[in-house]
């Protein structure tokens, strides 16, 4: 068997992140990550947080409609629109391997105020500043849809209302 470094070991093994561990638990309430596992599983996040000198990305997967729950705390993250000052893509990918580029259910995103419905695996640009969400999972199959969002800043924060939050 062929020598090789494994997990977080060696002198790079701090690049390579595994969990949840940069994710801002503490700046979010339980409350908040309570709903947000009624739909969905956060699997990876990383920021320089956990890796110095890294931008933000985070995956998790979606496995129920949360519509109704948006819908009823319009205040929440996703339920209003918000924006950054650095750009970000927003993506919704199928997991079923025989049609990967289906979505297998229907995604509801708004940007810039239009309203947008993606049933189709799909990447968006965000531009700095502009005004995106609520976003609402309206429908999903019996696949789970997998979610990411990168920004290109070191650490995830949005402006809403004339305040930063993290």
């Amino acid at each position: 068997m062929a020598d090789f470094v494994m997990n977080q070991e060696g002198e790079y093994g701090y690049l390579f992140v595994q969990d949840l561990s940069g994710a801002p638990a503490d700046k979010i309430s339980e409350e908040a990550l309570a709903r947000y596992r009624t739909f969905g599983d956060r699997q990876l996040w990383i920021d320089s947080n956990c890796v110095p000198g890294a931008f933000q990305m985070n995956t998790c997967f979606w496995c129920k409609p949360n519509a109704d729950m948006i819908r009823n705390n319009p205040n929440g993250h996703v339920g209003r629109p918000h924006s950054h000052p650095y750009p970000e893509i927003i993506g919704f990918v199928g997991t079923d391997a025989e049609n990967p580029l289906e979505l297998g259910g229907t995604v509801e995103f708004w940007v810039g105020g239009e309203c947008h419905h993606c049933t189709k695996s799909t990447m968006v640009f965000i531009p700095p500043n502009t005004p995106h969400c609520p976003l609402m999972i309206l429908d999903i199959g019996d696949k789970p849809i997998l979610h990411f969002s990168v920004v290109m800043n070191d650490v995830y924060t949005y402006d809403r209302d004339g305040e930063t939050h993290y």
